[in-house]
C-alpha cells in the first residue's frame, strides 16, 4: 500500500506530507481546486512522462515521494532484487525530482536509477485509473497473463510446461542455425583451420622451447671466446709453470710443518687446504668443459631456422608458444565440430521435431483451457457491467494463434463495445476518462484475485452516473478495498459516503500565491464536506442528515 506521499513545488502544491489509510481513501474537493494535480503527482513518482512545466512558480525543482509497503507485492520485490535495489526491508520508497532546465532524477529507496525502472518498480504497485492511465489492464502483454492466473492452477501448469519446452526449442534451433551456415563458408573454414592446425602441430612447439633456443644460439655463438676463457682460467689454475694449484701445495706442506710447533695455525692450514682442493676441483672441471666446447656453424644454423620457425607461428597465432597452442587446440575442437556438422544437424533436425511436436500438443492444451477460462471471464465482466448500468456493454476474450512463444501459441486481448451496435474493440481505444474508469473498475472487481495490484486509484470514476450508480460503483470499490488500498477521486457524494478515510483538497490565496492543500477529514469534518456535495457551498441540516445516514449506512454493511 501507499502509506505516505511527500509533494513539494509541484504545480499549485507547495508542500505536502500526506499519510494514507488502508481500505478506501477518498479526496473531494471543488472543482478547480487541484484534485487531478494530486493525481499527476502520483503518476510522477511512478515514472510517467512528467515536463519540467509542472514546477512551481519561483521554484527551480519539484519532487514526489512515495512509500509503499512492498509485503503484498512479490513482482515487486522480485524486480527489485534483478535492479540490485532490494534493502531486505518490506518498505520502498520511490522518489522523482524535476529540475528546471536541467536533467531530474529518480530514486529507489535513495538510490539513484533510471525513470524507465522507477516505472517499471511502479507497474506492479499501482493501477491509476483515469484520464492520466497508468494501468496495466491497457497493456495488452499482460492479458495473456491476466487471464492465465484468472484460470488457475491447471493453466499455469500449461504454462510452465510450455515455457520449458520453448526453451529447448529455441537452444535446438539456435544450434542447428549456427550449424547451416553457408556451405562455402564451412568448407572454406574447414581448410583455413585444417592448414593451420597441420601448421602448427608440424612444427611441435613446446612451451619455454623459443627461450632454450635463444640460450643455445649465445652460448654457440660465442664458443671460441667461451673455450679461450676456460682455458687461461684452468692453465692459471693447474697449468705449466707456476700455477695457483702449486702455489697452494706448497703453502699447505709449510704449515703443516709449522702447525707441530704451533697449533694455531690449524685453522689456517683448514683454509689452505679447502683452497687447494677447490681449485683442483675446478681445474678438472674447466679442462673438461674446454674439451666439450666446440662451435658448430651447423647446429648454430639449426638454432636460427627453428627460432625462424617458431617466431613466424607466434606472428600468426599468439604472442607466446603457450598462446599458439591453445589457438591450436581451440581450432582442433572447432575443425572437429564442423567436419562433424552433418551428422549434429540430422540429430538436432530431429530433436527438433520431436520437442515441436510435443510443444503444439501442450500449447493446444493450454488454447483450449484459454477459451474455456476466456468465456469464464466474459460471463464475469459483463456481469460486473450490468451492476454498472451497463449491462448492454459486450465483452469478449479474444485469442489469436500466433508463433510459439514462451507464453503460448496465442496473442490474448481483451475486447469491447460498450455502445449496441459497436463493433468490439481493444480496450484502449473503447473510451476515455471517467467511462473507462468505470470499465475499468468492473475489470478489476473481476480479476483482482487473479491480478492483484497493491495499490488502485480512480481519477473521478463517477463521471455522467446517477445517483443510484454511483453507490453501485462505491459498493464496488468498498469490496476492491477489501484485498488492496483503493485511492479514489470524487464529485460523488454516495462514493465519498463509502470512505474509510476521506481527504479534501482545497485552494487559497496566500501572500498573493495560490496553494492547493490536502487535509484528511474527521467525522464531523467528513459528514460537513458530503453535506456540502450534496447541497452545495452552504449545506442544510437536511443535508446533513443525509450526508450521515449516507456514511452510516455503507458502514453499517460491513461485515
Amino acid at each position: 500500500m501507499l502509506s505516505e506521499i511527500h509533494i513539494r513545488n509541484f504545480a499549485l502544491i507547495e508542500r505536502l506530507d500526506l499519510l494514507l489509510a488502508p481500505g478506501l481513501n477518498i479526496v473531494t474537493g471543488e472543482t478547480g481546486a487541484g484534485k487531478s494535480i494530486f493525481i499527476d503527482a502520483i503518476n510522477a513518482v511512478l515514472g510517467e512522462r512528467t515536463g519540467s512545466d509542472v514546477i512551481r512558480s519561483g521554484a527551480e525543482r519539484a519532487s514526489v515521494e512515495g512509500a509503499f509497503s512492498t509485503n503484498d507485492a512479490p513482482s515487486v520485490t522480485a524486480r527489485l532484487v534483478e535492479e540490485g535495489l532490494d534493502d531486505e526491508e518490506d518498505l520502498l520508497v520511490l522518489t522523482r525530482e524535476l529540475v528546471r532546465g536541467g536533467q531530474g532524477a529518480a530514486r529507489v529507496n535513495g538510490r539513484r536509477t533510471t525513470v524507465g525502472v522507477l516505472r517499471s518498480v511502479g507497474d506492479g504497485l499501482v493501477d491509476v485509473h483515469g484520464q492520466h492511465e497508468h494501468q496495466s489492464l491497457l497493456s495488452v502483454e499482460r492479458h495473456v497473463d491476466i487471464l492465465d492466473s484468472w484460470g488457475g492452477a491447471e493453466i499455469c501448469a500449461l504454462r510452465e510446461r510450455t515455457a520449458a519446452l520453448h526453451a529447448q526449442w529455441r537452444a535446438a534451433l539456435a544450434e542447428m542455425t549456427a550449424l547451416q551456415m553457408d556451405e562455402r563458408e564451412r568448407a572454406r573454414r574447414v581448410d583455413l583451420y585444417s592448414f593451420q592446425a597441420d601448421e602448427i602441430e608440424s612444427a611441435s612447439p613446446q612451451p619455454g622451447e623459443d627461450e632454450a633456443l635463444m640460450a643455445d644460439r649465445i652460448r654457440i655463438g660465442g664458443a671460441e671466446k667461451l673455450a679461450a676463457a676456460a682455458g687461461e682460467a684452468h692453465d692459471l689454475l693447474n697449468g705449466e709453470g707456476g700455477t695457483a694449484v702449486e702455489a697452494l701445495g706448497t703453502a699447505m706442506s709449510r704449515l703443516r710443518d709449522a702447525v707441530r710447533l704451533d697449533a694455531a695455525l690449524q685453522p689456517m692450514l683448514d683454509s689452505v687446504e679447502n683452497a687447494y682442493y677447490t681449485a683442483q676441483e675446478a681445474a678438472r672441471d674447466l679442462s673438461a668443459y674446454v674439451e666439450g666446447v666446440e662451435f658448430s656453424p651447423e647446429r648454430l644454423q639449426e638454432v636460427e631456422d627453428r627460432l625462424d620457425i617458431l617466431r613466424r607461428l607466434k606472428r600468426k597465432y599468439g604472442d607466446s608458444l603457450e598462446e599458439v597452442i591453445a589457438y591450436r587446440d581451440r581450432i582442433s575442437a572447432e575443425l572437429e565440430a564442423l567436419q562433424g556438422a552433418d551428422a549434429r544437424i540430422e540429430e538436432l533436425t530431429a530433436e527438433i521435431e520431436r520437442i515441436r511436436g510435443e510443444l503444439d500438443i501442450v500449447n493446444g492444451q493450454l488454447r483450449a483451457q484459454r477459451r474455456e477460462a476466456g468465456e469464464s471471464l466474459r460471463r464475469a465482466m459483463e456481469l460486473e457491467l450490468g451492476d454498472l448500468a451497463m449491462e448492454k456493454t459486450r465483452v469478449e476474450v479474444s485469442l489469436t494463434p500466433i508463433d510459439p512463444t514462451a507464453k503460448g501459441a496465442d496473442h490474448v486481448e481483451f475486447l469491447m463495445s460498450p455502445n449496441p451496435g459497436e463493433p468490439l474493440k481493444p480496450l484502449a481505444r473503447i473510451a476515455s476518462g471517467g467511462e473507462l474508469s468505470r470499465l475499468m473498475l468492473a475489470l478489476k472487481s473481476v480479476v483482482a484475485k487473479a491480478d492483484p495490484v497493491p495499490v488502485l486509484v480512480f481519477d473521478e470514476i463517477d463521471t455522467g452516473v446517477s445517483g443510484r450508480q454511483a453507490g453501485v460503483i462505491a459498493a464496488k470499490m468498498r469490496g476492491l478495498a477489501a484485498s488492496s488500498q483503493v485511492l479514489c477521486v470524487t464529485h460523488s457524494p454516495q462514493i465519498a459516503a463509502a470512505a474509510d478515510q476521506h481527504y479534501v483538497i482545497r485552494k487559497t490565496v496566500e501572500g498573493g500565491r495560490t496553494l492547493t492543500h490536502v487535509t484528511p477529514l474527521d467525522e464531523a469534518a467528513r459528514v460537513e464536506e458530503v453535506a456540502r456535495m450534496l447541497a452545495g457551498a452552504s449545506p442544510t441540516e437536511s443535508a446533513r442528515a443525509h450526508a450521515r445516514a449516507l456514511i452510516a449506512e455503507f458502514h453499517a454493511a460491513q461485515p
